[in-house]
């Protein structure tokens, strides 16, 4: 069985990584026929090892020709079965038509608090338990999914997350809400984080919000229980941690939601400029429950536990006789581990990291000898099986990866223990007065050369996967993870661990952080600190994994150096840029707020920034500089249509990873943005040309500004015209005659586009973006019949409070002919001047079936 075991182990694997692609879920009919199929093959694996074993000669000369049609035979059975099996999983979950008919009707519901509010500047995110839901208006019952998402935003909340409002809100508690509900949505970006997977991943069939107008009722708790005591545990630690360390000043202030992180998971205590200094440096995988700190505590407990097991053995007690010390300590360290990742909140990666350890724990206890590459591919196996979607998480691959890695690197460290093994007794007798006066010096010596070996293996081998999943290689990274990770497993997360038995201890923890935290405000300083690169394909990407993990094998340079070719290829990877004379445009999906990213041959700009989502997000940070980053754009120039939050929500995040890119916008004297980088003022009848693609603002113009009108309307109207070899502005592309075209609007309203109109500055184009985000102040028909646009793409948030496109709008688009492309619906946009004829949609393009489809 032990050597068909790889075969199953794969074929389950590449069925799951199949299964992954589809577009839609399969049906009840197909997936019987996919199970029948992988049970018939299983009998003809199983026919061929009785025969074999019966009957060998049967097999004739051919033996091996038999075997590898049983492997065959095995591989595709488990194959069709893991697709079946993970088909069967998501009609279980379906959550397409879940809440759809009630999208944006207020129900009133009746439920219990089934998990740990996680605080934020805005307000709460929590698990809620339904009991009963109905419309509040006719008061009809209303069939939602028992466990729901629930956030309760409220202005009046303080700088700390504190409010009255949901101040007894806690876990096991039953409330009465007034609720609006939507389906998972997320935004949709190349290479961006898919919320709508993560939502998928961890059974989130529904989320809402919670109404707290003067025109609703307000909620209500109608009573308390023991009822979810972990959670309750959970609080109880939040609280006693932000008492103990209330008293620190402000050290607790600015530091002291990492302690609270440690112990508990409880991420959202971090806060944002914390986060902004944990990723620029690369240890942000250290700062809240991981598997590192898991295997820690069950390692630890696993010694403690050994070692009182020894001791009871002294004492007279026959326990070692009946179960063995190693077993004891294997077991109750895992068990240990499990608690305490309850405890952090079962995440999903607490919870590979607990099917990890059981893995290893049952393969030891159960005597299989297995080498230690097997032991990790049997874990890898079942934590695929506990959760499918763990394949398209970076955190599992980085994580699993960095352990295979350092598993393949350690090879000769074993072969020294071996050879020490096989030593005489007499010579390990003779070098024992040797070893003991260099003990010492030797043993930190050696721990020092292990650390920093450890570290340059990891590094090879999650390079290109850093590389491939988020467009850059942090090359501080080794040096801060060298000081960062002994010093937060060893010193930091003990103390804070230790502080639930001992409050002081959370101190503690919070003095040894701070010497951390200074040195890394000190490498952040470093100028390039983080290497920023084009995304490069996944089979270059994986060529260079293999490279790296070849690079660290004990083999002669000769071969090992192949590893550095098969690296290369990524690492000189370019994404194509638009030939000359021609340019491309992304439209961003950042929700409510416009962005679209415009690259020609050899340059690149941004028009407007998105949103700010709250204090501790924008759409810079958060969408903006990581698809630039994946596309390998470095700004030349960022324009800012106006003053609005929703176009310079993201513009801060956006200049500090584009030092170079000058800014032009329309913001008054004072802004703060101007105290970041000098501010030139768009103009109508500026113009410039780039790699023969000609750019020129149309608004607003000196008497604009002179009439010092509203924000919307001195945003910049900026055309671009692609003209093929052009060097110098001709007169037809003037007249907006060039091959492509497109025009981006900002907020501007009806008064400016009849402006517009009345001094012929508009002519046809490809493209255009729709202004106001297709609010009915806009988008006149005559404005929309002078551009006579075959595209128009509309950037708005998804089911905004706004009600953008207003429906009268959508109607005059659609009653010329325009093709009108909305981000919600299509996630990001790309359009290209050498091909006007053809929108691509992110949502389109890279459809799964966990996504959000339009009704």
């Amino acid at each position: 069985m032990l050597k068909l075991a790889p075969s199953l182990a794969m074929g389950w694997i590449l069925g799951t990584a199949l299964q992954l692609q589809q577009e839609d879920i399969w049906t009840v009919q197909r997936i019987t026929a996919s199970s029948l199929f992988g049970l018939a093959l299983l009998v003809c694996a199983w026919a061929l090892s009785t025969l074999g074993q019966t009957q060998p000669f049967l097999w004739g000369n051919k033996p091996e020709l038999f075997k590898g049609l049983q492997h065959l035979a095995l591989f595709v059975a488990s194959m069709a079965l893991a697709l079946s099996f993970i088909n069967v999983r998501c009609l279980l979950q379906d959550h397409r038509q879940l809440v759809r008919d009630i999208e944006g009707q207020d129900i009133s519901l009746t439920g219990v608090v089934a998990s740990l509010p996680v605080q934020s500047a805005m307000g709460v995110r929590f698990k809620f338990q339904i009991q009963s839901a109905r419309h509040v208006d006719s008061h009809r019952a209303v069939d939602l999914p028992a466990d729901v998402d629930l956030n309760w935003y409220d202005r009046e909340s303080g700088s700390m997350g504190e409010s009255r409002a949901w101040a007894d809100l806690n876990p096991g508690g039953t409330w009465q809400f007034v609720v609006r509900f939507k389906v998972p949505h997320g935004l949709r970006n190349p290479g961006g984080f898919d919320e709508e997977l993560w939502l998928w991943e961890n059974g989130v069939m529904a989320t809402g919000t919670i109404r707290v107008g003067k025109r609703d009722t307000a909620p209500q708790k109608l009573s308390a229980s023991w009822r979810f005591p972990m959670a309750q545990a959970r609080q109880y630690t939040r609280s006693q941690i932000a008492l103990t360390l209330s008293s620190d000043g402000h050290a607790s202030q600015t530091h002291g939601g990492v302690i609270a992180a440690l112990v508990m998971g409880d991420q959202g205590a971090i806060s944002s400029a914390d986060w902004d200094l944990f990723r620029a440096t690369g240890v942000a995988h250290l700062m809240s429950i991981s598997g590192l700190h898991i295997t820690l505590l069950a390692w630890l407990f696993a010694k403690a536990l050994g070692g009182l097991w020894r001791w009871s053995a002294t004492a007279g007690s026959d326990l070692c006789l009946r179960w063995p010390t190693p077993v004891v300590a294997a077991w109750g360290g895992a068990i240990l581990a499990t608690l305490y990742a309850f405890f952090a909140g079962w995440g999903l990666p607490a919870q590979r990291t607990i099917v990890m350890l059981w893995v290893l724990v049952l393969v030891q206890n159960l005597g299989l000898r297995w080498p230690r590459l097997w032991t990790w591919v049997l874990a890898f196996w079942v934590i695929v099986i506990w959760d499918p979607w763990a394949l398209m998480q970076a955190g599992f691959w980085l994580s699993f990866v960095a352990v295979g890695a350092l598993m393949l690197g350690g090879s000769d460290y074993n072969s020294e223990r071996t050879k020490m093994r096989s030593k005489s007794p007499e010579l390990v007798q003779e070098s024992g007065l040797k070893r003991l006066r260099l003990n010492m010096g030797k043993s930190i010596w050696q721990g020092f050369v292990g650390l920093a070996k450890e570290q340059w293996i990891v590094m090879l081998a999650l390079t290109p996967l850093s590389v491939l999943f988020f467009g850059q290689v942090s090359l501080v990274g080794l040096l801060t993870n060298f000081v960062a990770i002994p010093w937060v497993t060893w010193i930091v997360t003990p103390l804070a661990m230790l502080g639930m038995l001992y409050s002081p201890f959370w101190q503690w923890a919070l003095l040894a952080l701070e010497p951390l935290m200074s040195l890394l405000e000190l490498l952040r300083q470093v100028p390039v600190g983080v290497w920023v690169m084009p995304v490069p394909p996944a089979l270059m990407a994986a060529m260079a994994l293999g490279g790296g993990l070849l690079l660290i094998q004990a083999w002669p340079w000769v071969l090992r150096c192949w590893g550095l070719l098969l690296m290369l290829p990524a690492f000189l990877w370019q994404d194509p840029r638009p030939p000359e004379g021609h340019f491309d445009l992304w439209f961003a999906d950042v929700g409510q707020g416009n962005a679209v990213i415009l690259r020609t041959a050899h340059h690149a700009l941004l028009y407007d920034t998105g949103p700010q989502y709250s204090e501790n997000s924008d759409a810079g940070q958060r969408v903006l500089v990581p698809l630039m980053s994946r596309l390998g754009i470095q700004l030349d120039r960022l324009i800012l249509s106006h003053r609005d939050s929703d176009h310079t929500g993201g513009a801060a995040a956006v200049l500090a990873a584009h030092t170079k890119a000058s800014v032009w916008a329309s913001l008054e004297e004072g802004h703060t943005l101007t105290k970041i980088r000098p501010v030139n003022a768009c103009l109508a009848g500026q113009k410039w040309i780039w790699d023969g693609v000609q750019f020129e603002f149309l608004h607003p113009t000196r008497a604009d500004y002179d009439a010092q009108a509203s924000s919307n309307a001195i945003s910049c109207v900026l055309r671009i015209d692609a003209n093929q070899g052009a060097t110098t502005f001709n007169k037809d592309a003037e007249k907006g005659f060039g091959k492509a075209s497109a025009l981006l609007v900002g907020d501007i309203e009806a008064p400016q586009e009849l402006a517009l109109l009345q001094r012929a500055a508009l002519h046809p184009v490809d493209v255009l973006l729709v202004p106001h985000h297709g609010s009915q102040t806009s988008s006149t028909p005559s404005f929309i019949s002078s551009l006579k646009p075959q595209w128009a793409v509309v950037q708005a948030g998804y089911r905004n409070r706004y009600g953008h496109p207003a429906a009268p709008v959508l109607a005059r688009y659609q009653a010329l002919d325009v093709e009108l492309v909305s981000t919600p619906d299509c996630g990001a946009a790309h359009w290209q001047s050498s091909l006007p004829q053809t929108l691509e949609c992110e949502r389109t393009q890279n459809k799964r079936y966990w996504h959000y489809l339009r009704p």
